[in-house]
């Protein structure tokens, strides 16, 4: 009796194949520059925001090392193109090395950005319980860029994805930073509020939320700040897990989809930066981190801050997945807001 082959089913190609849109619209996109180095140096947070990507919270113990920070300083030494070093996590504040970071950094030269979730200067540490009044001190001193999440300037929905009370405390965090001159025309320092919308939803035009934002904080609250970065929320790890949960997960794809921007593609963030986890592995962005997409050479080989080759990230070719048309859906979406 002659055993029956049974020829498993190529798999079928998704609608939301990203590589397809591009094909489609004759688009090719390599890095153009490595002008950043975006490091995730803690997963640990002093919140949990239904929207992170990152699924940081007061649990998470991922950090990067003491020889990771000495490696990415060293990087930054060796390689004058990259201008910028971008600090992010989790709360990267909350990483015990942080200080002595953007301290380093800033006596290289670079400019310094800390993705700031401003309550982080009332909670402090979530388990130590170390205070980080000093903050706002802190960044200006180094001329700091900060860069803060503000889901809305209303408490009920900022508090709806950030947490009860989040609001109240950015409100008094971003007094403080204003204290010091943050936001003030013609002080230098640099703060910019971020914008992810409550939900499955594109955001609004930048320019206008961001009028928006200025009119309501300033008569509000008598607050002030530079820009506003809109972004839209991608669709992965606890955003997604919320999308599927309720239903809407295919929908928000297809409103992606629907909304691809080849003048945004064209802006996409990881064609002049290049992303470092706590591990030290390299990724195209701080998304295909969350989803360990390496970063690889030419040839196929994960990348490594531990074996940092600048010509080998710079000819790298880019890794793209669904998630990705969250960065190319109307406006754009970008570390930076819209990208067109």
């Amino acid at each position: 009796m002659s055993a029956v082959i049974r020829l498993k089913a190529a798999p079928r190609p998704s609608k939301f194949d990203f590589e397809q849109q591009l094909r489609r619209h004759g688009m090719d996109l390599p890095p153009l520059a490595v002008d950043t180095l975006q490091v995730n140096i803690t997963k640990l947070c002093n919140q949990v925001c239904r929207h992170c990507h990152v699924d940081a919270s007061p649990s998470r113990t991922e950090m990067l090392s003491p020889e990771g920070v000495a490696k990415c300083l060293e990087i930054l030494e060796r390689h004058p193109r990259i201008r910028t070093l971008d600090l992010t996590g989790g709360a990267p504040e909350l990483h015990p090395q942080f200080d002595a970071f953007v301290e380093r950094a800033v006596a290289l030269g670079k400019h310094v950005m800390v993705r700031h979730n401003l309550t982080v200067q009332l909670d402090g540490h979530p388990v130590t319980k170390q205070g980080k009044q000093y903050l706002p001190q802190f960044f200006a001193r180094h001329r700091v860029e900060v860069v803060s999440s503000l889901p809305y300037y209303q408490a009920y929905f900022t508090d709806a994805q950030r947490g009860s009370g989040v609001f109240a405390k950015s409100m008094q965090a971003l007094k403080r930073l204003n204290a010091e001159g943050y936001g003030i025309e013609g002080s230098g320092l640099v703060l910019n509020l971020v914008y992810n919308p409550v939900g499955p939803y594109l955001p609004a035009a930048q320019a206008e939320l961001e009028a928006a934002y200025k009119r309501e904080l300033k008569n509000k609250f008598g607050l002030v700040f530079n820009s506003l970065y809109t972004i839209t929320n991608m669709p992965i790890n606890r955003f997604r897990l919320h999308l599927e949960k309720s239903g809407q997960h295919e929908a928000y794809m297809d409103k992606l989809l629907a909304a691809f921007n080849p003048a945004a593609a064209e802006g996409v963030m990881c064609r002049s930066l290049v992303s470092v986890g706590h591990d030290g592995r390299l990724y195209d962005c701080d998304f295909n981190q969350m989803l360990a997409m390496d970063a690889v050479d030419a040839r196929g080989k994960a990348l490594s801050i531990f074996d940092f080759d600048f010509d080998k990230v710079l000819g790298r070719p880019i890794r793209f997945g669904e998630h990705c048309l969250g960065c190319t859906a109307g406006a754009g979406s970008s570390c930076g807001g819209a990208t067109a």
